[in-house]
C-alpha cells in the first residue's frame, strides 16, 4: 500500500511511520521542513504546506492511505484564528485527497463533549473531522483525550508546571472526570484504522484509555510518578484567562496553545470507545504504566529537575 503521511515530524507521526514501514508499505511524508522529520521507515519526502496547498497534489499522487495529523494552535503573523488556519489547511487536504481518488484517510482529533457546546478549540477539531470525512469513501477519524506521551504537548505541559511550581492552584476544573491516552494505544489504533479491512465506509470514533480520572487526580498520579508532593490550593471558581498565561509563563508553552486547551475542561470529556475496541484489537496500557513509561522515556534524552 501507498501511504502518505503529515506530522511524520510529530509526537505521533514519528512513532506510527516505522510501525505502518514494517508492514512493508511504502510511506511518503509531507512536510514544510523536510529536513526535520528523521522517523524511520519514510522512503519519500515531499516538500510542501497545507494551509497554502503547496505540493499537495505532487503528495497525494498514487496515494492509498493519507494520514492528517497536523494540528495548528500557533500564533499568527496575518491575525488569522487557529480554528480558521486549521479548517483552511483541512479542506486543501481534503480536496487533493479527492482529486487523487485516495480511498482511505485518517485523522486524530478530540473528544467531543455530549453535555455542552464544545470549546473553541475542540469545535475547531470537530470541523476540520467533519471536512476529513467527506474527503475519502473510508475515511476515518479518531477522537482522544490527552495523550500521555514524552512528546505530547500536553503532557509535557503538565510535567513541567509540577517541575516548576512549588504549589499549585488548582481550579474548579479539577473534578471533571476524562479518559487519557497512552501514546502507544494511539499510534496501534492509527495503525489498524488504516490498514483494517473491518472498515468499509466513513467512521468517527472514540478511542480512550482503561482509567477514568478527574483533572486533579491525573495531576496527583503525574507528581507521584516524579516523586514530587505539590500541595494543591483548590480554588471554588474557574480563573482560566489568567491561570493560562501565568501557567504557560511558568512552562514556557505558547499561551495560545494553554489557553484553548485550558477553555476546555469546563466539564466531563469521556468517551464511548465501544465501537473502536470492537473494530480494532488494541491493548490498552494503564494510566500509571502510561506516565511511568512517558517519564522513563523523556529521561533518556533530557533530565527532568525534579526526578
Amino acid at each position: 500500500m501507498r501511504i502518505l503521511l503529515t506530522g511524520a515530524s510529530g509526537a505521533i507521526g514519528s512513532r506510527l511511520a516505522p510501525e505502518l514501514a514494517g508492514e512493508g508499505h511504502r510511506l511518503r511524508a509531507l512536510a514544510r521542513s523536510p529536513e526535520r522529520v528523521t522517523a524511520e521507515g519514510i522512503d519519500e519526502i515531499v516538500s510542501g504546506d497545507v494551509l497554502t496547498a503547496s505540493g499537495l497534489d505532487s503528495a497525494m499522487e498514487g496515494i492509498d492511505l493519507a494520514y492528517y495529523l497536523i494540528h495548528s494552535m500557533e500564533s499568527s503573523a496575518t491575525g488569522e484564528s487557529f480554528a480558521e488556519r486549521e479548517l483552511r489547511s483541512a479542506e486543501n487536504f481534503a480536496a487533493a485527497a479527492k482529486r487523487a481518488g485516495v480511498r482511505r484517510v485518517c485523522y486524530l482529533g478530540g473528544l467531543v463533549p455530549t453535555d455542552r457546546p464544545p470549546s473553541e478549540h475542540l469545535a475547531s477539531r470537530l470541523a476540520v473531522e467533519e471536512t476529513l470525512l467527506g474527503s475519502a469513501p473510508e475515511a476515518v477519524a479518531l477522537r482522544a483525550s490527552i495523550v500521555i506521551s514524552a512528546q505530547s504537548r500536553s503532557f509535557r505541559f503538565l510535567v513541567r508546571l509540577l517541575e516548576r511550581s512549588p504549589l499549585l492552584p488548582l481550579p474548579d476544573w479539577r473534578d471533571f472526570r476524562t479518559q487519557p491516552i497512552d501514546g502507544r494505544d494511539v499510534v496501534a489504533y492509527l495503525k489498524a484504522a488504516g490498514l483494517s479491512e473491518s472498515v468499509s465506509s466513513a467512521l468517527a470514533l472514540d478511542i480512550a484509555g482503561p482509567d477514568t480520572v478527574t483533572y486533579g487526580e491525573l495531576i496527583k498520579r503525574i507528581g507521584d510518578a516524579m516523586l514530587l508532593n505539590r500541595p494543591a490550593v483548590e480554588l471554588p471558581f474557574s480563573i482560566t484567562p489568567i491561570a493560562s498565561a501565568v501557567a504557560a509563563s511558568i512552562t514556557g508553552e505558547d499561551a495560545e496553545l494553554v489557553g484553548p486547551l485550558m477553555a476546555g475542561l469546563s466539564g466531563d470529556l469521556l468517551a464511548d470507545d465501544s465501537e473502536a475496541r470492537e473494530l480494532f484489537d488494541v491493548r490498552l496500557h494503564r494510566l500509571d504504566r502510561a506516565i511511568s513509561h512517558s517519564l522513563r522515556e523523556w529521561e533518556e534524552s533530557e533530565p527532568l529537575a525534579a526526578r
